[in-house]
């Protein structure tokens, strides 16, 4: 049975937001800031992410194994841009969290539940490429149920993960200035500690453990053949922007969770927070400009039919052409 508590419209922890004379730890201006700012990642994030997708139902080509995983982040980060980014977009202009406790525990759901499921799913293309690359297990192929697999077990993993809150271990809460909700890191009572080292440590600390495993592996493989450092330098941005993303949001949770007497700035709690939801965006970017396929079909749809590499390459084979005319023979 659902813990009831969970929707009480009252907020356990609201004085952590609310000054002794219930000022808002930001000023109105403060609060119209970080929506623009929250606008300028989900935006990209929306379009972006939608693109991958639509082009992905568009073109059979792209229905590929090896793109099943980037579709599937795609598909979580989308989920993760309509809610928590356009919810914090609408609440910071507003002020305030303004869909009550229910909401909270709704809103704080459905983000971790897709942000943990793109964690996975980095892990998984991590994996991926390891294999395809290294081959540590021989000639094995990465086939449609292996990414069905992966896909599969992500989502499950996520799901095992982001529910015990709405059934009493752990909870969902304001984080932050007050305007989105995350599993609660500041509850100091046990069964919420508990919960809380036990959700950081296999949703991410495994992921990342696999992810720097696998790109280290790759990253020894691909300098010991001396291929080109255009792939190298590929998985250092990966990795990088994973942990930029990524690695300030669990290192000051795991700080307050250790520190529970420490008093955070609610600013400087929120900043972590939308570096982490900055994924969103950082994720397509990468992989529609270093993924060709997806570059193919993905930059005609956003340019409205323009293909700017196209025109770069006939451009330079007509220079060429020229060029061989007028040499002399």
């Amino acid at each position: 049975m659902i813990n009831l508590k969970i929707f009480s419209m009252i907020p356990t922890n609201s004085s952590y937001y609310y000054g002794p004379q219930g000022e808002a730890p930001l000023s109105r201006t403060g609060y119209v800031f970080l929506a623009i700012v929250m606008a300028l990642f989900t935006g990209p994030a929306i379009l972006l992410n939608s693109t991958v997708i639509i082009v992905t139902l568009m073109h059979k080509k792209l229905r590929q194994p090896l793109n099943y995983a980037l579709v599937n982040m795609a598909v979580a980060d989308l989920g993760t841009a309509m809610t928590g980014g356009v919810l914090s977009v609408i609440n910071n202009a507003e002020g305030s969290f303004s869909l009550g406790r229910t909401g909270c525990v709704m809103e704080g759901f459905a983000v971790s539940l897709f942000g943990i499921t793109s964690l996975c799913t980095v892990a998984l293309i991590a994996l991926e490429r390891m294999f395809v690359v290294c081959k540590p297990l021989g000639q094995i192929s990465f086939q449609k149920k292996h990414a069905v697999g992966g896909i599969t077990l992500s989502w499950f993993w996520s799901l095992t993960w982001n529910l015990p809150p709405l059934f009493g271990w752990g909870r969902y809460e304001l984080e932050g200035v007050g305007t989105s909700c995350a599993p609660d890191w500041h509850n100091t009572d046990p069964h919420n500690v508990s919960y809380i080292l036990a959700y950081f440590a296999v949703c991410f600390a495994v992921p990342f453990a696999i992810i720097v495993a696998s790109y280290a592996k790759l990253m020894w493989t691909v300098l010991e053949e001396a291929a080109e450092m255009k792939v190298a330098s590929m998985v250092v941005l990966m990795v990088l922007t994973f942990l930029i993303s990524w690695m300030p949001y669990a290192s000051l949770a795991m700080f307050v969770v250790s520190n529970p007497d420490v008093k955070i700035n609610p600013l400087v709690g929120t900043v972590p927070v939308y570096l982490a939801k900055s994924s969103t965006v950082y994720n397509p970017i990468i992989y529609i400009y270093l993924n060709k396929q997806f570059r193919k079909y993905a930059v005609p749809f956003l340019l409205c039919g323009r293909e700017p590499w196209v025109d770069e390459e006939e451009s330079e084979a007509v220079t060429v052409v020229e060029a061989a005319r007028v040499s002399p023979s």
